[in-house]
Protein backbone atom coordinates (compact mmCIF):
# COMPACT_ATOMS: atom_id res chain seq x y z
CA UNK A 1 0.00 0.00 0.00
CA UNK A 2 2.35 2.34 1.17
CA UNK A 3 4.60 1.86 -2.37
CA UNK A 4 1.54 2.55 -4.50
CA UNK A 5 0.85 5.81 -2.50
CA UNK A 6 4.79 6.69 -2.71
CA UNK A 7 4.28 5.86 -7.17
CA UNK A 8 1.06 7.73 -7.03
CA UNK A 9 2.75 11.25 -5.43
CA UNK A 10 5.98 10.48 -7.74
CA UNK A 11 3.75 10.32 -10.41
CA UNK A 12 1.70 13.64 -9.61
CA UNK A 13 -1.54 14.51 -11.75
CA UNK A 14 -1.14 12.75 -14.65
CA UNK A 15 -4.63 13.67 -16.27
CA UNK A 16 -4.70 16.34 -18.88
CA UNK A 17 -6.05 19.24 -16.76
CA UNK A 18 -7.84 21.37 -19.17
CA UNK A 19 -8.70 18.97 -22.47
CA UNK A 20 -10.28 22.10 -24.54
CA UNK A 21 -6.74 23.95 -24.39
CA UNK A 22 -4.30 20.79 -24.95
CA UNK A 23 -2.16 20.27 -27.86
CA UNK A 24 -1.01 17.32 -30.16
CA UNK A 25 2.73 17.67 -31.40
CA UNK A 26 4.01 16.73 -34.42
CA UNK A 27 4.47 14.10 -36.19
CA UNK A 28 0.45 14.15 -35.41
CA UNK A 29 -1.39 14.96 -38.83
CA UNK A 30 -4.72 17.12 -37.90
CA UNK A 31 -6.60 20.05 -39.92
CA UNK A 32 -5.28 20.32 -43.53
CA UNK A 33 -4.32 24.18 -44.81
CA UNK A 34 -4.84 24.62 -48.26
CA UNK A 35 -2.84 27.14 -50.62
CA UNK A 36 -4.69 27.08 -53.79
CA UNK A 37 -2.55 30.13 -55.06
CA UNK A 38 0.00 28.23 -55.65
CA UNK A 39 -2.09 25.33 -57.38
CA UNK A 40 -1.15 24.46 -61.04
CA UNK A 41 -3.91 22.09 -61.44
CA UNK A 42 -1.31 19.33 -61.87
CA UNK A 43 -3.51 16.62 -60.07
CA UNK A 44 -0.82 14.96 -58.64
CA UNK A 45 -2.25 15.56 -55.06
CA UNK A 46 -5.75 13.52 -55.97
CA UNK A 47 -3.81 10.56 -58.00
CA UNK A 48 -2.21 9.48 -54.83
CA UNK A 49 -4.70 10.10 -52.85
CA UNK A 50 -5.77 6.45 -52.00
CA UNK A 51 -9.41 6.75 -50.89
CA UNK A 52 -10.28 9.94 -53.42
CA UNK A 53 -10.67 12.21 -50.44
CA UNK A 54 -9.32 15.19 -53.09
CA UNK A 55 -11.92 16.99 -54.74
CA UNK A 56 -11.86 18.76 -58.33
CA UNK A 57 -11.33 22.28 -56.15
CA UNK A 58 -8.73 21.14 -54.36
CA UNK A 59 -10.45 20.88 -51.01
CA UNK A 60 -10.41 17.56 -49.22
CA UNK A 61 -13.24 15.72 -47.55
CA UNK A 62 -11.96 15.38 -43.98
CA UNK A 63 -14.62 12.34 -43.69
CA UNK A 64 -13.00 10.12 -46.36
CA UNK A 65 -9.19 11.67 -45.98
CA UNK A 66 -7.10 8.80 -43.85
CA UNK A 67 -4.48 11.33 -42.94
CA UNK A 68 -1.45 9.43 -44.54
CA UNK A 69 0.12 12.42 -45.87
CA UNK A 70 0.66 11.20 -49.66
CA UNK A 71 -0.83 14.57 -50.80
CA UNK A 72 1.34 17.04 -48.71
CA UNK A 73 4.23 14.51 -50.02
CA UNK A 74 3.79 14.95 -53.62
CA UNK A 75 2.77 18.53 -54.42
CA UNK A 76 6.30 20.30 -55.37
CA UNK A 77 4.16 23.48 -54.58
CA UNK A 78 3.66 23.22 -51.08
CA UNK A 79 -0.29 23.60 -51.93
CA UNK A 80 -1.35 21.52 -48.83
CA UNK A 81 0.24 21.05 -45.09
CA UNK A 82 -1.08 18.76 -42.47
CA UNK A 83 -1.11 20.97 -38.75
CA UNK A 84 -1.64 19.44 -35.52
CA UNK A 85 -4.85 20.97 -35.01
CA UNK A 86 -6.62 18.13 -33.74
CA UNK A 87 -10.22 19.72 -32.97
CA UNK A 88 -11.78 18.34 -36.44
CA UNK A 89 -14.91 16.67 -35.23
CA UNK A 90 -18.29 18.26 -36.88
CA UNK A 91 -21.31 17.58 -34.55
CA UNK A 92 -24.87 18.86 -36.13
CA UNK A 93 -27.32 20.44 -34.36
CA UNK A 94 -28.91 18.73 -31.54
CA UNK A 95 -32.10 19.48 -29.91
CA UNK A 96 -32.05 21.11 -26.60
CA UNK A 97 -33.81 17.96 -25.39
CA UNK A 98 -30.66 16.24 -25.89
CA UNK A 99 -28.28 19.00 -24.46
CA UNK A 100 -30.42 18.52 -21.25
CA UNK A 101 -30.64 15.25 -20.90
CA UNK A 102 -27.11 14.53 -21.63
CA UNK A 103 -25.53 17.69 -21.13
CA UNK A 104 -23.98 16.12 -17.74
CA UNK A 105 -23.79 12.35 -18.03
CA UNK A 106 -23.73 10.16 -21.56
CA UNK A 107 -23.73 6.72 -22.13
CA UNK A 108 -22.13 5.38 -25.20
CA UNK A 109 -22.49 1.60 -26.75
CA UNK A 110 -19.39 1.38 -28.84
CA UNK A 111 -19.82 -1.15 -31.88
CA UNK A 112 -16.95 -2.15 -34.35
CA UNK A 113 -18.57 -2.42 -37.37
CA UNK A 114 -15.94 -4.57 -39.25
CA UNK A 115 -13.20 -1.77 -38.32
CA UNK A 116 -9.02 -2.96 -37.91
CA UNK A 117 -8.96 -2.30 -34.10
CA UNK A 118 -7.28 1.30 -34.43
CA UNK A 119 -9.79 3.34 -33.88
CA UNK A 120 -11.23 0.79 -31.13
CA UNK A 121 -7.96 1.38 -29.00
CA UNK A 122 -7.99 5.18 -29.49
CA UNK A 123 -11.12 5.13 -28.02
CA UNK A 124 -9.93 2.77 -25.00
CA UNK A 125 -7.48 5.71 -24.65
CA UNK A 126 -10.45 8.08 -24.09
CA UNK A 127 -10.79 6.86 -20.61
CA UNK A 128 -7.14 5.85 -19.94
CA UNK A 129 -5.32 8.45 -16.96
CA UNK A 130 -4.15 10.98 -18.94
CA UNK A 131 -7.53 11.98 -20.93
CA UNK A 132 -10.10 10.86 -18.79
CA UNK A 133 -13.04 11.03 -20.29
CA UNK A 134 -15.38 9.85 -17.22
CA UNK A 135 -14.41 13.12 -15.59
CA UNK A 136 -16.88 15.20 -18.18
CA UNK A 137 -19.88 12.38 -17.23
CA UNK A 138 -18.95 10.58 -20.88
CA UNK A 139 -18.68 6.97 -20.36
CA UNK A 140 -18.80 3.77 -22.48
CA UNK A 141 -21.07 0.86 -21.37
CA UNK A 142 -21.19 -2.92 -21.98
CA UNK A 143 -24.94 -2.55 -23.36
CA UNK A 144 -27.00 -0.58 -25.49
CA UNK A 145 -29.70 -0.92 -23.62
CA UNK A 146 -28.04 1.10 -20.56
CA UNK A 147 -26.70 3.62 -23.70
CA UNK A 148 -27.79 7.15 -24.30
CA UNK A 149 -26.18 6.47 -27.82
CA UNK A 150 -23.97 4.43 -30.23
CA UNK A 151 -20.49 5.23 -31.35
CA UNK A 152 -20.09 3.26 -34.40
CA UNK A 153 -16.36 2.45 -35.89
CA UNK A 154 -15.43 0.51 -39.03
CA UNK A 155 -16.80 0.68 -42.82
CA UNK A 156 -19.88 -1.15 -41.59
CA UNK A 157 -19.55 -5.03 -43.19
CA UNK A 158 -22.77 -7.03 -44.24
CA UNK A 159 -21.83 -9.44 -41.33
CA UNK A 160 -22.00 -6.25 -38.87
CA UNK A 161 -24.96 -4.61 -40.14
CA UNK A 162 -27.85 -6.22 -38.57
CA UNK A 163 -25.76 -6.08 -35.09
CA UNK A 164 -25.70 -2.57 -35.78
CA UNK A 165 -29.31 -1.89 -36.62
CA UNK A 166 -29.91 -4.37 -33.48
CA UNK A 167 -27.76 -2.40 -30.95
CA UNK A 168 -29.71 1.20 -32.41
CA UNK A 169 -33.25 -0.59 -31.62
CA UNK A 170 -31.98 -1.44 -28.33
CA UNK A 171 -31.20 1.89 -27.28
CA UNK A 172 -33.56 3.77 -25.35
CA UNK A 173 -34.82 7.51 -27.07
CA UNK A 174 -33.90 9.51 -27.19
CA UNK A 175 -30.28 9.15 -28.63
CA UNK A 176 -27.59 10.08 -30.60
CA UNK A 177 -25.29 8.65 -33.27
CA UNK A 178 -21.84 9.13 -33.48
CA UNK A 179 -19.52 8.10 -36.53
CA UNK A 180 -15.27 7.78 -35.48
CA UNK A 181 -13.06 7.41 -38.07
CA UNK A 182 -12.88 7.28 -41.93
CA UNK A 183 -14.06 3.99 -42.34
CA UNK A 184 -17.64 4.91 -40.52
CA UNK A 185 -17.76 7.78 -41.61
CA UNK A 186 -16.95 7.23 -45.98
CA UNK A 187 -16.07 3.43 -45.55
CA UNK A 188 -12.35 5.02 -45.95
CA UNK A 189 -10.30 2.94 -47.84
CA UNK A 190 -12.93 0.13 -47.79
CA UNK A 191 -15.44 2.36 -50.06
CA UNK A 192 -15.37 0.24 -52.74
CA UNK A 193 -15.74 -2.91 -51.06
CA UNK A 194 -18.86 -5.43 -52.03
CA UNK A 195 -18.41 -6.61 -48.54
CA UNK A 196 -19.89 -3.93 -47.02
CA UNK A 197 -23.62 -2.37 -46.27
CA UNK A 198 -23.82 1.04 -45.10
CA UNK A 199 -27.45 1.17 -45.33
CA UNK A 200 -28.13 1.97 -42.00
CA UNK A 201 -26.73 5.35 -42.70
CA UNK A 202 -29.27 6.01 -45.29
CA UNK A 203 -31.92 5.42 -42.40
CA UNK A 204 -31.01 7.60 -39.04
CA UNK A 205 -29.52 10.36 -38.54
CA UNK A 206 -25.41 11.01 -37.70
CA UNK A 207 -25.20 13.27 -34.73
CA UNK A 208 -21.72 13.43 -34.91
CA UNK A 209 -18.93 12.96 -37.28
CA UNK A 210 -14.85 12.59 -36.02
CA UNK A 211 -12.22 12.51 -38.99
CA UNK A 212 -9.31 10.30 -38.30
CA UNK A 213 -7.88 7.24 -39.36
CA UNK A 214 -7.60 6.27 -36.31
CA UNK A 215 -9.16 9.14 -34.23
CA UNK A 216 -7.63 11.10 -31.53
CA UNK A 217 -8.64 11.16 -28.03
CA UNK A 218 -8.94 14.48 -27.72
CA UNK A 219 -10.90 14.97 -31.60
CA UNK A 220 -13.16 12.36 -29.76
CA UNK A 221 -13.26 14.11 -26.31
CA UNK A 222 -13.70 17.59 -27.77
CA UNK A 223 -16.13 16.38 -30.59
CA UNK A 224 -18.61 14.89 -27.81
CA UNK A 225 -18.23 17.90 -25.55
CA UNK A 226 -19.29 20.41 -28.72
CA UNK A 227 -22.21 18.31 -28.98
CA UNK A 228 -23.66 17.99 -25.52
CA UNK A 229 -22.80 21.46 -23.98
Amino acid sequence: MFKTLKTRIHQGYQAIPDIRKATVKEPFRGLPVINKENCTSCGKCASVCPTNAINPDISIDLGKCIFCGDCERVCENNVIKFTNSHKIATPSTVSEQIKKVFGKSLKLRQVSAGGCNGCEMELNACSNVNFDMGRFGVEVVASPRHADGLLITGPITKNMAFALEDAYLSTPDPKIVILAGACAISGGVFQDSTAIDREFLEKHKVDLVIPGCPVHPLTVINGILDLIT
